[in-house]
């Protein structure tokens, strides 16, 4: 894939055939919140509004199906063009579905599309991204081979993930999704971007799609030197807030902020050029989001300025003079949505999600009063007579598990390490309907067919357990019935870790 550049001065990306993207793309995630203060915008005026950045060169817009009227508006833009009455380049529309975790039928996919479809008022959404709330319900994997079948019919021009984890997105490539993107939060102060999934992106055609660069505005000359507010009534500053405080706090943020302001005045731009070039320079970066706010400036020439120079070997290395003084964000991206600390704005996922819905429901043991069971709806388990786990008392037992999809799909052939982490997500969830946690584990047994996959399948299990460590035992057995390559089993014992 290729960066050019234009007479505008705006870099270019070619994601995907035919799909060449402008590097700074325009989110429109602040339509909600004008929306919410002064009603729907009105569509004609919207789009206006969006023809001015696509004069200017920003030309790909990024939305979702909770960004207001966002869809409904680009849809505006992208029928003047359709209609030869904005002459150019056409405009190209990302949006987003992101339904609560739940079975994901062919219908229920489509339905979701076509909801896409109808509010832009186009054959085929250019990219469509694909956010889930909770990995341990596993319809995610089924809801993307559902848009990969989209994609084959022609609704769809290519298929992105939002918020994926390396793990995950390990996963889903290896079970054979023809995945274009993931888009994640990456900023000088949210760093873990560069970690695994830029490795993910050296070996795969997953480029990323960095949002919250500029940290709800926090990187930008407005506070250098500010004192720590006490009070935040923005809902985007009060998220990055929260990552501020993850990452060290204010006295080590403002760190990262006074490097970034020496680099801006040695290159004469604006610090939120200097923190938006970090991110565009990084590994298996293929653009970065950049919120509007319509009909209010638009900071146009200021974007433009991110394309007229690089930041040098002195500029990085001062960067990291200034990242040593802070703290890594928690966990890999993603999990600031899917397990605490939530970096979210109101600290959890209320403004989300009513509740996380649970993947299993335990049933009574009719012949063991008191006990309870999962069934997970694997075939076998009609057929050999047994459940996914089961609770006696503060015990859990879980039976061994593969990387079976539905009745008896086999995931990821060939992949012992993607495997894994899918495996693992099965027995959490049967965990969860049981009322026991990932820290009530106390003995795990893992099983491989090569023990070459031993190391693969081992750094999946730390990154579940890696803080937990319960007892386990990795053996190598002759072989597994099908094409999988890793068994695992667990027990638990309720509230285990709190008892200690």
């Amino acid at each position: 894939m290729t960066t050019t550049q234009t007479p505008a001065t705006v870099e270019r990306y070619d994601l995907a055939p035919g799909l060449e993207i402008s590097r700074a793309l325009t989110g429109l995630w602040q339509v909600a919140d004008i929306e919410r203060k002064s009603g729907p915008i009105d569509p004609a005026q919207g789009a206006g509004y969006l023809q001015a950045y696509v004069d200017a060169g920003f030309d790909t817009f990024d939305m979702a199906d909770h960004y207001g009227t966002s869809e409904i508006i680009t849809g505006e833009l992208l029928k003047r063009h359709a209609s030869g009455g904005d002459a150019g380049r056409r405009p190209l529309a990302f949006t987003k579905w992101c339904p609560a975790p739940a079975p994901m039928t062919a219908e229920t996919v489509r339905a979701g599309v076509r909801e896409r479809l109808d509010r832009l008022g186009v054959e085929a959404v250019d990219l469509l991204q694909f956010h889930w709330w909770s990995f341990e319900h596993p319809g995610w994997l089924d809801a993307l081979h559902e848009l990969a079948a989209l994609r084959e019919e022609g609704l769809i021009r290519e298929i992105g993930v939002t918020n994926f984890d390396a793990a995950h997105l390990d996963l889903a490539i290896a079970d054979g999704v023809p995945l274009r993107t993931n888009q994640v939060s990456f900023s000088l102060i949210d760093r873990r971007a560069a970690g695994p999934l830029a490795e993910t992106c050296t070996r795969s055609p997953v480029r990323l799609l960095a949002y919250g660069t500029l940290c709800g505005g926090f990187l930008s000359e407005r506070w250098l030197g500010v004192p720590e507010p006490q009070e935040i009534a923005d809902w985007s500053k009060m998220k990055y807030k929260r990552f501020i405080d993850a990452a060290g706090g204010w006295a080590a943020y403002q760190a990262v902020l006074s490097a970034a302001a020496e680099i801006a005045r040695r290159h004469g731009v604006s610090i939120s050029n200097v923190a938006t070039r970090w991110v565009l320079q990084q590994a298996g970066v293929a653009g970065v989001i950049i919120g509007a706010r319509l009909g209010e400036n638009m900071h146009a020439a200021d974007n433009a300025r991110l394309f007229s120079y690089h930041l040098d070997t002195a500029d990085l290395e001062r960067l990291d003079e200034a990242f040593a003084g802070t703290r890594p964000i928690p966990g890999d991206c993603g999990d600031e949505y899917r397990k605490p600390p939530f970096l979210t704005a109101t600290g959890d996922l209320s403004d989300h999600l009513d509740r996380m819905p649970l993947a299993h429901t335990a049933t009574e043991v009719p012949h063991r009063p008191g006990a309870s069971r999962v069934l997970s709806g694997s075939k076998w388990e009609d057929i050999a007579g047994y459940c996914r786990a089961q609770r006696i008392g503060d015990r859990v037992i879980v039976s061994g598990t593969t990387a079976t999809a539905g009745a008896d799909r086999v995931v990821a052939p060939g992949d012992a390490g993607a495997q894994t982490v899918f495996v693992l997500d099965k027995i959490i969830a049967a965990l969860a309907a049981l009322g026991a946690r990932p820290e009530d584990v106390v003995r795990t047994r893992i099983y491989v067919v090569d023990e070459a996959d031993a190391l693969a399948v081992s750094r999946a299990h730390g990154r579940y357990f890696g803080e937990i460590k319960p007892v386990n035992t990795l053996v190598a057995v002759a072989r597994l019935i099908g094409d999988y390559r890793v068994e695992i089993e667990a027990e638990a014992i309720v509230g285990s870790e709190r008892k200690g």
